[in-house]
């Protein structure tokens, strides 16, 4: 037997998602017909054991009060409406992967050490690598998942790791080293499995690129 680890991504906007045709039908269609036997989500573990350890009866399922969130959207509106009902209805194990220090986030703020003309133009120049990325991410079968859409991310980061190289490697370099250990470990754990990684789109590219060179048959995108 082999294990089988796909690769999911996504926009955490609900207003974008559906624009571009990531319904949340489509994305129920999409996991079911992957058939995993685990789901490594993008939730970070401490908020996973919050939600775990307040899971009686539909309160575990259900969109939680905010006090239960660890941030200020996670975990994101397609867990609780349905990653997490279809993780209960068909039996899927549900693993966290996603790391963040929420105390230390915004003490990385990459445009922060310069100044306002400054940060508007920075701004300006990341709204416009988010708009080339849109106006691919619907190029696909699959929406936001394309090496088309790789690419420009990528690039996107480059750019960001120039303008400010240490709050780039914190928030995403080292994030992404933790998040995809996590999987690493989840597939030494669990050989032979079929097993879902799903996330926002920014994250593909780096998934991909860390889980081609292990043994397993890497899916990407789906379909």
């Amino acid at each position: 037997m082999t294990t089988i680890v796909g690769i999911l991504g996504l926009s955490h906007d609900e207003e974008c998602r559906e624009k571009y045709g990531m319904h949340l039908d489509f994305l129920r269609e999409l996991i079911i017909e992957f058939n995993p036997d685990i789901i490594c989500g993008e939730v970070i573990p401490s908020t996973w054991d919050l939600i775990c350890k307040n899971k009686a009866g539909e309160g575990y399922w259900a969109n939680p009060d905010q006090n239960y969130k660890s941030y200020w959207a996670e975990p994101a509106s397609e867990y609780w409406k349905l990653i997490f009902p279809l993780c209960k209805e068909r039996g899927i194990r549900f693993e966290p992967v996603d790391w963040l220090e929420m105390d230390v986030w915004w003490d990385f703020d990459p445009f922060a050490p310069f100044s306002e003309a400054e940060q508007e133009r920075l701004k300006l120049e990341l709204s416009n690598w988010t708009e080339k990325q849109l106006a691919v991410c619907g190029n696909s079968p699959i929406p936001f998942n394309s090496f088309e859409l790789d690419d420009l991310t990528r690039g996107q980061f480059e750019w960001m790791g120039q303008v400010n190289p240490i709050a780039q490697a914190f928030r995403w370099t080292h994030r992404h080293l933790i998040m995809i250990q996590r999987i690493k470990n989840v597939i030494k754990k669990n050989p032979d499995s079929t097993i879902l990684c799903i996330a926002g789109y920014g994250h593909n590219y780096c998934y991909y690129n860390e889980l081609k060179g292990e043994p397993v048959h890497l899916i990407y995108p789906l379909r």
